[in-house]
């Protein structure tokens, strides 16, 4: 079972997800405005669903409030489809999104696809050059300094350095590291991997390669 947060200004929309969700063995508390949303929630929270547009804060500042106070995958819910919108949001520490109107079927796949991520828990470390994984605590670490992940960026990171040099595409990715056919995701994977490569280059690495057309490829010697 998981705690999950719900925050949507729309009553039916949060009686759906709750009754979908309970129905799937989770503990679901829903909250109608971000102003309620406080630092004790969010430790409760194993899974939090944001809509994007609600009243006195909207579901972008509300991210952008509490992702540094969790690492638990948290997913947009929006009716605002223009990609720029969505990058946004992903840019901000979102794990994923589902655009509204959208079918309860995949939001109960989404779902459960990120909380099965979250429990797969390898007790071991892989070394990439200066980049050492810690694969049990999920974590980055450049000569022993902690990169600062977010756990869909870290699962990213860590799928394409298990399979160093091998291209791997976008849909492909998706697939892998969140657990669901990710078709139309293929920018959710192209903004964490912005992500991603920034906080790297901080770190003086740049090991993620573009392969065009095709995907990425994790190259250990640059």
């Amino acid at each position: 079972m998981a705690h999950i947060l719900v925050l949507d200004d729309e009553s039916d929309v949060c009686d759906l997800i709750k009754t979908a969700l309970e129905r799937d063995g989770h503990q679901v508390s829903v909250l109608h405005t971000g102003k309620k949303l406080t630092e004790a929630l969010c430790r409760w929270a194993d899974c939090i669903l944001l809509d994007v547009m609600m009243p006195d804060e909207d579901g972008f500042e509300v991210c952008r409030r509490i992702r540094k106070m969790v690492n638990c995958p948290i997913l947009f819910l929006t009716a605002k489809t223009q990609e720029s919108d969505i990058l946004v949001g992903l840019g901000l520490g979102a794990d994923d999104y589902l655009t509204k109107p959208f079918r309860i079927g995949e939001l109960r796949a989404r779902v459960n696809a990120h909380l099965r991520r979250e429990q797969r828990t390898p007790h071991n470390r892989m070394i990439r050059g200066n980049l050492s994984f810690d694969m049990g605590a999920k974590e980055l670490f450049c000569c022993d300094h902690s990169v600062k992940l977010t756990r869909g960026e870290y699962a990213i990171c860590e799928y394409l350095a298990l399979h160093a040099g091998q291209t791997l595409g976008k849909e492909q990715i998706y697939e892998k590291v969140f657990g669901y056919d990710g078709t139309a995701d293929s920018s959710a994977v192209t903004e964490h991997i912005k992500n991603i490569r920034a906080k790297l280059r901080l770190e003086g690495e740049n090991p993620i390669k573009t392969v065009w057309g095709e995907g990425y490829q994790w190259n250990d010697s640059e």
